[in-house]
Parts: C-alpha cells; sequence; structure tokens
C-alpha cells in the first residue's frame, strides 16, 4: 500500500458559508497533514498528529507555506472549442455559426480528437482543475479520445457524446436513432470504468428535433443515474428561436421537462434569462442551472442571479463553470473573479469564502459527486490543489498586507490564475508538473 503524508495549510468546507465570518462552515488547518493511501484520503488533522498516525518510513511532501484544498471543479464546458476560444463575435448564434460548429467538425478525425484531448487535459490540470463537465462533439471519436485521456491520467471525468439532427452543418448531424446508438455504445464502453461518467448529452433544443428529444428521454429512461447536460435560456435570440421551434411548450424550461429530462443530475448551462415559473420547475426537479459567467460576459449573454436563484423560497441548485471555449479561461479563479463582479453589478456581494466553497464543495454537491470529491475528508479520492497566493511579484506584495484567511481566498480569486496553481493532485499523485498531453 502506498503512503504518502502531506503537509500544508488545509481548507475544505463542510457546506455552504453563511457569511464571511462563518467559520463553522469549513475547517482550516494551519499546519496540516493529509495522509493518503493508494489515492484516498485516510486521514487529515493537525501535522503532528496525523504525523503520529503514519508509518515511520512514509514519503513526506511539504507545501508550507502555501494552502492546500481539494481540487477545483468544473461543471460546464467543450472539449472540442480548444482552439476558438478568444473568437470575435457579436452573439451565441452567430459565434456556433461561425466558428464553433466549423471547428468541431474536425472531431471526427481520431488523431485531431486524441491530440487535442491531451492537451485540454494539460490546461485543466495545469489550472487545478481536477474534475469536469464536459462535452464531447458530435463524434464517437471524440467521446473516445476524451476518456481514453481520462482514464490515462486516473481523472474523474464527466461527458458525452453531443447529440444533435438540425441547425448545423451536415457533417456535425447526426439522427435521432444514430444519437441513440452512438451514446448507448459510449455508455457501453465507458461508464463506470476507471473514474470515468457518460452523461446524456443533447446539445440545446435548437439543434435535436422533438423525435431526437424523445431519443434523449428513452436514454434516460433505461440509465437513470447517468448525468443529462443541455444548455438552457443563455440567450435572448436563443430563446426566442427555441420557443419558435417547439410552439406547444410553455417555455424553453417546459421542453426539457416535457422530455423527462429534468433532474437532480441535470446540468443546465448558463440557465441566465429563466421566468419565475421556470425557476420553480428547476427548483422542484433539483435540476442544477451551471453558472458561466466569462462567457456570459464576453459573448454579452446576461448577468446570471446567482445570489437571488439561491436564496428564492424555492432555491434553485447552482454550479460554476469556465464554458471553454465560450468562456474566456481555463481557470476557475478567473471564473469566479467575473461571477464576483457580475454580482456587484446586480448590487449583489459574493465573499470569498462562497466562491471557494462553489469551486470544491458546492460544485462536487451540483455534480452529485461529493461522496467522492470537492472535500478532504477521510475516505474521498486524495484530488488536490495547492496554492501560492503570493506566486506573481504583484501578489506578493499585496499578501505583505494580508492578515485573514478571507482576504487570502479573495486576493487569489482576484489576482491568481494558473501562475497561482503550485501542484494539482490527482488521486494523490502530483501531476502538474509531468503532464503527458503534450
Amino acid at each position: 500500500m502506498t503512503k504518502t503524508l502531506i503537509r500544508g495549510r488545509l481548507l475544505t468546507f463542510k457546506r455552504a458559508p453563511l457569511s464571511l465570518t462563518d467559520t463553522a462552515s469549513y475547517r482550516y488547518e494551519h499546519d496540516g497533514g493529509l495522509l493518503v493511501e493508494d489515492g484516498i484520503i485516510a486521514a487529515i488533522g493537525d501535522y503532528a498528529e496525523v504525523k503520529a498516525q503514519a508509518p515511520d518510513d512514509v514519503a513526506e511532501i511539504d507545501h508550507r507555506p502555501h494552502l492546500i484544498l481539494p481540487g477545483l471543479i468544473d461543471t460546464h464546458l467543450h472539449f472540442p472549442q480548444m482552439q476558438v476560444i478568444a473568437s470575435y463575435a457579436g452573439s451565441l448564434l452567430e459565434w456556433l455559426n461561425t466558428y464553433t460548429f466549423h471547428e468541431e467538425l474536425r472531431f471526427v478525425d481520431t488523431d485531431h480528437a486524441t491530440r487535442i484531448a491531451g492537451r485540454f487535459y494539460d490546461e485543466l490540470l495545469r489550472h487545478g482543475t481536477t474534475t469536469a463537465a464536459a462535452y464531447c462533439s458530435v463524434h464517437k471519436t471524440s467521446a473516445d479520445a476524451y476518456f481514453t485521456e481520462a482514464m490515462k491520467r486516473g481523472m474523474c471525468m464527466i461527458g458525452g457524446k453531443v447529440m444533435m439532427d438540425r441547425n448545423a452543418p451536415q457533417g456535425l448531424l447526426d439522427t435521432p436513432q444514430m444519437a441513440y446508438d452512438e451514446t448507448l455504445a459510449v455508455i457501453t464502453d465507458w461508464h463506470g470504468k476507471g473514474r470515468c461518467h457518460v452523461a446524456i448529452t443533447p446539445r440545446f433544443a435548437i439543434t435535436s428535433t422533438p423525435e431526437q428529444m424523445q431519443a434523449a428521454q428513452a436514454l434516460a429512461t433505461e440509465f437513470p443515474d447517468l448525468h443529462i447536460q443541455t444548455h438552457l435560456s443563455e440567450n435572448l435570440d436563443e430563446i426566442a428561436f427555441t420557443c419558435e421551434l417547439y410552439p406547444k411548450a410553455k417555455d424553453y424550461t417546459d421542453i426539457y421537462a416535457h422530455y423527462g429530462l429534468l433532474g437532480p443530475k441535470t446540468l443546465l448551462g448558463h440557465a441566465i434569462h429563466l421566468s419565475d415559473r421556470e425557476a420553480d420547475v428547476l427548483s422542484e426537479t433539483g435540476s442544477v442551472a451551471v453558472h458561466c459567467p466569462t462567457s456570459n460576459l464576453f459573448i454579452g449573454s446576461g448577468l446570471f442571479p446567482l445570489n437571488a436563484i439561491r436564496r428564492r423560497d424555492k432555491p434553485v441548485r447552482v454550479g460554476v463553470a469556465t464554458d471553454i471555449g465560450g468562456g474566456s479561461s481555463y481557470s476557475m479563479l478567473r471564473t469566479m473573479d467575473e461571477a464576483y463582479k457580475i454580482q456587484q453589478i446586480l448590487g449583489e456581494r459574493l465573499n470569498p469564502l462562497d466562491s471557494f466553497h462553489l469551486m470544491t464543495r458546492g460544485n462536487a454537491e451540483a455534480l452529485s459527486l461529493v461522496d467522492r470529491i470537492g472535500t478532504l475528508e477521510v475516505g474521498t479520492d486524495a484530488d488536490l490543489v495547492v496554492l501560492n497566493a503570493a506566486a506573481t511579484p504583484a501578489m506578493a506584495l499585496r499578501m505583505e498586507t494580508v492578515t485573514t484567511l478571507p482576504e487570502e481566498l479573495f486576493l487569489l480569486q482576484t489576482m491568481g490564475d494558473d501562475r497561482a496553481v503550485a501542484e494539482t493532485y490527482v488521486g494523490g499523485t502530483a501531476m502538474k508538473g509531468g503532464l503527458i498531453g503534450s
């Protein structure tokens, strides 16, 4: 049995913080120790106490004075869109038709999909992200490349072959039967293998006919434990077009409800422009609205009411995500910096404890995987990120005046990026310095 003792300042959340002074919501060890056995956290606590439990010959890694947290989690992004990040366009539909769909056509080629999968996982790990929920392209080859790379690195990853049979170039279209058959094949080949989770993935209602939505419904009925991921109410033009395509639906959300696609493991990208009725439906079904702040700002889609939607009488579950390539950074730190600014514009506050909870335990709860990831609790997978709040000269200068943990977290959120990630661990194995996808 392989045992490692990792030393540093430890931070893990017990629940969502109620305020900036809610110290009961988290556990912090100023000089902490994590004992890792075969990729699982076996003990957590004061370093001296954990050291006393460990064998005399245990391998030790000292990360002081850095901060060690659970690995960061990204709940919505597009693996085939790495090479369209930073593409100039005026709106969502223009961006899709001008850049994205053309790029995704390339993923029919196995060599291309394999190369980009390696780069994709490199970027996640470089930015401290150890789990993500991603869209592949419509081609099964892209899903195979995605999960092959996840297996190679031992990562807990969610992904799915996109289903779409209209309103896209010919090379990106499947059929309802083909979407069903190929998704079933991806499930058979990959779900439950290693730490892989397959998601049923109709891209959004615009690109799926009613017949294909029925195929997605059939899969959801046959495999009720699988995640479902799609897009909802990102852009006003998108909403109008969707409702034209489904004129009998009460609203956008009602389309997914009609086909039985809402539930506790449903991840709805963006979900910015929801009526009260729609938010009630999401609350009642336990569906997750995934906030993608850098994308929402870059494409000009709108301002997601993160705080307001969580404090409703019928609160909506939320996740946070980068949405690459509509988003502008792979970093969850940059993502939460933009989320903070959006709340400021809306006259709200997003405190740094809340931000770091969302990036770790909060997103693990959104993915229904908090029993395995998102915390430093004993028995969970040892996916970790080590953060250095003095990683750049400007950050180091600011750190000279930081006196509290929330101040340090806010500095990391505001000025941090991949340079602040000193190390990333997957299953107790250091990954950032030994990437294999290039």
